[in-house]
């Protein structure tokens, strides 16, 4: 087998003719789960996908491994990253060679295998947080990712996931944040929600019920530190969750439409929610 190299001085350039090739496996052949858990399982690695999905990566301290990257994005819209990632090696060949590897035409032609970060504590993400969201059992990628933008974007300060959760950093969820993920502070909640209040947050669970109060009650938005749960895609939250909570909260509906897609439930509730600023006098 016949491989190019291309001297650069500040990173290996390698091109493969093979899907084989060492180095590309965690690109394409690999299980997000093994990426998680096989590849230095202490540590772990995630994958990023975009030149601007990886710079909020790098921006946010990131460590890049290796780099995919289409041939013609090396000289382009991947020129950047690459300077930026001196000293790890850069993959690249022929657009289908990439796409038969990853399964997938790739976003802008570049990824970067990346070290997981140390997850905080959920007392770290916690500490002096206004407004919170737990993410309970929220099994779709694109869902994740969706809500983790609106976090980000609407002045959440922290997010907190059950561990039946999908990944955030799941290479879609990455992509559809934006890079969210990075901006906002996260990490998996082991104990029940009700736990969250001898953190000094109040629990505000979106849940349709007879004895709920609208997104826009009075108490409700004037609560200093607010926990914001939202709940699975198909079957919401569980009823013990519920009623647990200090708050049982709908978004008021027209048409007869019963519910929003957790995402957009989500960004409206963040919205609605979010720190209120002193008035002034």
């Amino acid at each position: 087998m016949h491989h190019k190299y291309y001297t650069k001085v500040i990173m290996p350039i390698i091109e493969i003719d093979s899907l084989s090739h060492p180095g590309v496996e965690v690109f394409g052949t690999l299980t997000e789960a093994q990426i998680r858990n096989r590849l230095e399982p202490e540590k772990g690695i995630f994958i990023a996908e975009s030149p601007k999905v990886i710079k909020v990566a790098l921006d946010a301290g990131c460590e890049p491994l290796s780099l995919l990257c289409e041939q013609k994005h090396i000289a382009g819209d991947a020129r950047e990253i690459i300077g930026r990632c001196a000293g790890i090696p850069v993959y690249t060949g022929p657009r289908e060679l990439l796409a038969a590897l990853t399964g997938y035409t790739l976003t802008r032609g570049v990824l970067c295998a990346m070290r997981r970060p140390a997850a905080p504590s959920v007392e770290q993400v916690c500490r002096g947080a206004a407004r919170i969201v737990v993410i309970d059992n929220v099994v779709d990628t694109t869902n994740i990712g969706a809500i983790f933008r609106a976090a980000a974007a609407l002045g959440v300060d922290g997010v907190l996931l059950t561990a039946t959760s999908c990944d955030p950093l799941n290479r879609r969820a990455v992509r559809v944040s934006m890079g969210s993920v990075f901006l906002v502070p996260w990490t998996w909640l082991q104990e029940p929600v009700s736990s969250l209040r001898r953190l000094g947050l109040r629990t505000a669970a979106m849940a349709l019920t007879s004895d709920s109060v609208p997104i826009d009650h009075p108490p409700l938005m004037q609560e200093p530190r607010l926990a914001i749960i939202m709940g699975n895609e198909g079957d919401g939250l569980e009823p013990q969750t519920i009623a647990e909570a200090d708050y049982v909260v709908r978004i008021p509906m027209s048409h007869q439409v019963d519910s929003l897609n957790v995402a957009a439930a989500a960004a409206v509730a963040f919205w609605q929610l979010r720190r209120q600023q002193p008035t002034e006098e």
